[in-house]
C-alpha cells in the first residue's frame, strides 16, 4: 500500500476513533446511519459505493472522494466503470468538479498501481 493511502486510511481511522469515543449521542447516531446505508440492500454496496463517488464529487469533498474511491476499488470497480462514474460527476457538478476529477484520477492510479 502507498504511503499515501495509508496515511489517508490511518488518519481517518484515528480519528474517528477520536470523534466516536466522546460519546456524542447524535454524531455516534449519525455514523451508524451512515454506515449503515451502503450496507447491501435492494442496491448492491458496489453501486451504493458508486453513488456515494459521485456525491461527494459533485459536493467537492476531496476526504469523501478518496474515501468513495477506496471502496469502489474494494468492490472490484473496474478502471473503466470509473471514468464512467467521473462523467456522471461532472455532467451532473458542472466543471467546477473538474478539479475534483483530477485528484480523484490521481489517487485511483494510486490504488490500482498497489494491488
Amino acid at each position: 500500500m502507498s504511503d499515501e493511502i495509508k496515511a489517508f486510511n490511518d488518519y481517518r481511522a484515528r480519528m474517528n476513533e477520536v470523534i466516536l469515543g466522546k460519546q456524542n449521542k447524535v454524531i455516534n447516531r449519525l455514523f451508524n446511519l451512515d454506515t449503515n446505508t451502503y450496507a447491501e440492500g435492494a442496491l448492491s454496496t458496489k453501486v451504493k459505493e458508486m453513488l456515494g463517488l459521485v456525491s461527494s464529487m459533485v459536493l467537492r469533498c476531496d476526504d469523501c472522494i478518496r474515501y468513495h474511491l477506496g471502496k469502489c476499488h474494494e468492490q472490484g470497480v473496474t478502471t473503466e466503470e470509473m471514468y464512467e462514474i467521473f462523467a456522471v460527476a461532472n455532467i451532473v457538478g458542472g466543471t467546477i468538479v473538474i478539479p475534483h476529477t483530477r485528484r480523484a484520477a490521481e489517487y485511483w492510479e494510486l490504488l490500482i498501481n498497489n494491488e
